[in-house]
């Protein structure tokens, strides 16, 4: 024992030095600061698979992982439109989902925040506009926000939450619905 202790009184303590500031991270705060600014609250995300081939979901999976861990920046999935704060579209909208997806966006409060995620959403994709599609996802209801990618990366779909948050706090925060 006492050998132990005269080596570590000669050697010092060994430790990492911290890891520097990551850009990655200023994103994350900001987006934290944003919601708590916006809502009040944490936000509620309803996701809608509109018809994709899954890519942009795995994608969304990972957000929830212990490494982007949006949990601890005060965004949530929840089950029901209903108290959801932003809806969250991926895939072009098949012919089938058209009602689900316009009940879906009606049953949400107000402000509506709706987010097209990857380039199926946005634009159509590869499938564009045919017998079982609509195309993409403005076609059926309203959308704030366009993430493009094939899939978009966990970092380009925070981004897009974070550019929905800001573009409605601009515009309508305190709108009421006309409908």
């Amino acid at each position: 024992m006492y050998n132990v202790l005269k080596k570590i009184i000669k050697t010092g303590f060994l430790t990492e030095k911290p890891p520097e500031a990551n850009a990655d991270w200023l994103i994350q705060s900001r987006l934290q600061e944003s919601i708590l600014k916006a809502f009040g609250h944490s936000l509620a995300i309803r996701h809608v698979d509109a018809g994709s081939c899954n890519g942009c979901e795995l994608e969304i999976q990972a957000l929830t992982n212990p490494f982007y861990n949006i949990e601890g920046l005060g965004i949530r999935f929840v089950a029901s439109p209903r108290h959801a704060d932003l809806l969250l579209v991926t895939g072009p909208v098949s012919c089938h989902m058209v009602v689900a997806l316009k009940r879906t966006y009606e049953a949400m409060p107000h402000p509506k925040l709706v987010v097209a995620t990857g380039d199926c959403a946005c634009t159509g994709g590869i499938f564009g506009k045919t017998y079982a599609t609509c195309g993409a996802v403005n076609q059926i209801i309203p959308v704030d926000v366009a993430v493009p990618g094939c899939p978009p990366t966990p970092y380009a779909l925070l981004q897009g939450i974070l550019t929905a948050i800001h573009k409605d706090k601009k515009t309508n925060k305190n709108a009421q619905p006309n409908d």
